[in-house]
Order: C-alpha cells, then sequence, then structure tokens
C-alpha cells in the first residue's frame, strides 16, 4: 500500500507525487511505448540474466532505462519537493541532504488479506503475485542500488498496525517537522 500512502501524503502535504509519471518520462525520453518501459521494469530481474547468459540485447536497454529513470528522478528532487515512488530513488538522492527516505511495510498476512478482500483476487494468485513482487523489487534494488532495500531507509511504518490515513497521517507529522513546513 505503499502508493496509497504516498498519494495520501502527497494530497495531505501538497507536494508532487510520483510514480507512474516516471514511466511515461522514461518512455518520452527514450522514444519507446509506455508499454514497453512497463514490460521492461517487470523483466530485470537475474533470473532472466539466468536465461539468456549471453544476452539479448535487453539487459543492455534494462541499463539505459534505469539511467534514464536515475536521471529523471534526480531531475524531479531539482525541480521540487516531492515524493517518489520506488525505483531505487532512495539509492539515487542518497547524496542529497534533504531527503526522507520512507518504507512502506505490511506483514504478509495483512498483504495477502488485502489482496483478496479489497483486490478481490483468489487466495493462490494473491500468494504467487506477493511472492514475485517481493522477489521482483529485492533483486532490483539489488541490481541497480547495490543494495538491499533497507540501506537507505530513514523510517518504516507498517499499513497493518495504522492504515493508510493513518500511516500518510503519522509520516506526513514527520516530515512537517523534519522540514519545518
Amino acid at each position: 500500500m505503499g502508493r496509497s500512502v504516498a498519494q495520501a501524503m502527497s494530497d495531505e502535504l501538497d507536494i508532487a507525487f510520483y510514480d507512474r509519471d516516471i514511466v511515461e518520462a522514461t518512455a518520452a525520453r527514450m522514444g519507446l511505448p509506455v508499454s514497453e518501459i512497463s514490460d521492461r521494469e517487470d523483466n530485470h530481474s537475474r533470473y532472466f540474466r539466468s536465461l539468456y547468459p549471453l544476452g539479448t540485447g535487453m539487459l543492455s536497454v534494462q541499463d539505459e532505462l534505469f539511467q534514464t529513470q536515475r536521471n529523471i528522478i534526480r531531475d524531479l528532487a531539482e525541480k521540487e519537493s516531492c515524493i517518489i515512488v520506488g525505483r531505487c530513488a532512495d539509492v539515487v538522492l542518497a547524496d542529497k541532504k534533504n531527503v526522507l527516505n520512507i518504507r512502506v511495510i505490511a506483514p504478509y498476512d495483512a498483504r495477502l488479506k488485502n489482496c483478496v478482500e479489497k483486490l478481490g483476487m483468489d487466495e493462490k494468485t494473491a500468494k504467487k503475485m506477493i511472492e514475485r513482487i517481493d522477489r521482483s523489487r529485492e533483486q532490483y534494488h539489488k541490481e541497480y542500488g547495490g543494495c538491499e532495500l533497507t540501506k537507505y531507509t530513514d523510517i518504516m511504518i507498517n499499513t497493518a498496525r495504522y492504515g493508510i490515513e493513518g500511516a500518510a497521517e503519522q509520516l506526513c507529522s514527520i516530515v512537517r517537522q523534519r522540514f519545518e513546513l
């Protein structure tokens, strides 16, 4: 529910929120359709490398994709105060002083319940999706961030404990205090 928490924070703090916008900007800079950028984001894993050890040409595009997104994230952060979801933004902006890295978490059971009850997924599909997404995020962060997901995390918040609005409220309070808003 990180995206939902980020959106709620954006609304509350009146700060720009970037997630899919980065994909759209990447597609525009690379001259590719948004659907192709989305597909390539999903095919970055080491598993993919093991299937094609001599390469397919896709890996260099993956690296170009990351570098393009890196440049977009840095441009956005230079331009304005903003909330950026994922894409190794914590690592990309590690040299910046006015950055607060937040990791939104929830226990497996809460995420499974959310997928089944709120998203209407059957339990077997939900379990596979959670496992695939967790593995994919971890691999992406290790490959392009060069570290574990939590290395640059300043704050972790559990949406199972606070809910989306409660988590956003807690985080907004911290952001206001930290950046004197």
